[in-house]
Order: C-alpha cells, then structure tokens, then sequence
C-alpha cells in the first residue's frame, strides 16, 4: 500500500461519487476504480458499496477512513519539516557565545529569535573565541558569537557584528574621577585591573601593547575573570578597569565612567559560521544580529 492509495481512498470516501473523486485527484475514473478495488483486495475487507446509484462507505471503509486520514496528515507534517528547517524556522542551532556579544546585543537578538522561529531548538554555550574557532571548525556548533582579536578562525566565515570603543571605569571619589575625557598617558601609576591573562591573553597584550605606545605604565593590582567582576573591584576602590561601553548598562554604584581618546583598539564583536554550510537558521541569526546591533530591531 502507498500513500497514493490512501489519498484515493480518502477522496471517494468523501467526496462518494468515482467520478467526482477522479477529476478532484486529477486522474481518470477507471484508473481510479481500479486502485480501489486492488486496495480493498489487499485489505482483505470490502471499503465501499457500489451500486448504480449511490457509492457508501463499509464499516471496514470507515475504521480504514480514520487510520488513512492519519497517516496522511502525519506525512504532511514529515514533508513540511525540511522544508521549514531549510527555510531557518525549524530544526536544531547550537550557538555559542562570549559573554560581551551578549551584553552588546545577542540578548536582545535571542529574545527576538524566539518570537520568530520558537520551532527552532536553540542550544547556548558560553565559550571563549578561541574555542569557538575550534568547535565551528570541527562541526560542534552552527554559528558563534566571538571576540576578533587575533587571526580569523581557519575554516569559518566571519561577519563583524559590531564595534565598541573601551571606556575608563574609575571609582567614584578617584582623582580621575573629576575629568571627563582622558588619554592613555594618564593611566600612568594608576592601580589597574585587568582581565585574567589566561583567559583572555590577545586582549590582555592589546592593552598593554596600547599603553605602552602611549607611554603609560599604570600598576597592574588584580586580575579578574569577568567583567562583572571588574565593575565590583572598581566599585571596591581596588583600581581602574577599561572596559567595553555596552557595560553602562550595569549602573554599578560607586562607579563612574570616563570616555577615552584614541589609542586602544574597539571590540570586535563578529558572527562566525562554518564556511559553506548555509545553515538557514544560522544565517537568520546573524542577519537579526546585525540589525539589534545596529538599532534596526
């Protein structure tokens, strides 16, 4: 039995007239006669009674009426999947992430993304960039959110989502605290807080690669592992902390931030995808990425 069968069925079970159901099918009656008694032959159990007047569905015809319905509608949903998953609105996308991609943007990116496409099943990994080079690369993950800072990740095609200037984080009763615009140079002796070297080594040597063309030789006091952390020892009085804009949105009190002229390197913030793949659901997310990074959305 195919399902060509079932559809035959089904048309002359409601429709009750051969010739009706033929021209709904698009074939002629006789062909259509034929596949119906071969079906019933197959079944073993008459599905229609025929006489020269009238076409009525059996008993045996309207137990097979609600399996065939069924079974249509079930391979209906199975023909509709890949053509939803090709078209970005199904399926599975494993999306990794630095953690200042989803300050800037990718939160709001996400909330959106659900909206649009909630049949799409969305897997979240905080990974540093390195790693996410390593795992698109290898066919662990389908798209991710990275800090650009040293050589592109081989294999990968990568899209710069946005660019953020650093700012100065000084406590509230600091010297520096008192002026609103500073240079690089004026760093020098200040107590400083980094982020951890281990974690994050390319960013750690752009600052102070920046600071020593500048001539400034601030004292580093702590390390830290995240930004959050940063913003606390800064709010502790421990030291300053240059960080990305897209941190003011964490008002931390005690805090004041102060814009820095030229000299240390923007954030890049980019989507990076495996190259040629053509992940339609993939490719959504970063093209609604794009737009909430740039206010579009």
């Amino acid at each position: 039995m195919e399902l060509r069968d079932c559809q035959c069925f089904v048309a002359v079970a409601e429709e009750l007239h051969f010739g009706r159901a033929a021209a709904r099918l698009g074939m002629a009656q006789p062909p259509l006669s034929q596949r119906i008694r071969a079906l019933e032959e197959e079944l073993g159990a008459a599905l229609f009674v025929r006489t020269s007047r009238m076409v009525a569905v059996t008993p045996a015809g309207e137990a097979f009426w609600r399996e065939a319905r069924a079974l249509l509608a079930l391979a209906g949903e199975a023909a509709a999947v890949p053509r939803r998953v090709a078209a970005g609105l199904s399926g599975r996308l494993r999306v990794g992430f630095v953690n200042p991609a989803m300050d800037a943007f990718l939160s709001a990116t996400l909330a959106i993304f659900r909206q649009n496409a909630p049949d799409v099943e969305l897997v979240l990994r905080e990974m540093g960039s390195r790693e996410q080079g390593e795992a698109l690369a290898a066919g662990r993950l389908d798209v991710g959110f990275l800090r650009l800072g040293g050589p592109e990740p081989p294999g990968v095609e990568v899209t710069v989502i946005s660019r953020e200037p650093y700012l100065l984080a000084v406590p509230a009763g600091h010297v520096l605290a008192g002026r609103k615009r500073l240079a690089l140079a004026d760093l020098g002796g200040a107590a400083m807080i980094l982020p951890q070297r281990r974690q994050a080594s390319e960013l750690v040597a752009a600052i102070e690669a920046a600071l020593a063309v500048a001539g400034s030789r601030p004292r580093v006091v702590q390390e830290a592992a995240s930004k959050f952390t940063m913003l606390s020892l800064v709010a502790a009085g421990v030291g300053v902390a240059l960080l990305p804009v897209s941190v003011r949105v964490w008002r931390r009190r005690g805090v004041v931030f102060r814009a820095l002229e030229l000299g240390l390197p923007e954030v890049l913030l980019a989507a990076a995808v495996p190259r040629g793949r053509g992940d339609a659901a993939a490719a959504r997310l970063v093209a609604l990425a794009r737009a909430c990074a740039s206010g579009d959305q």
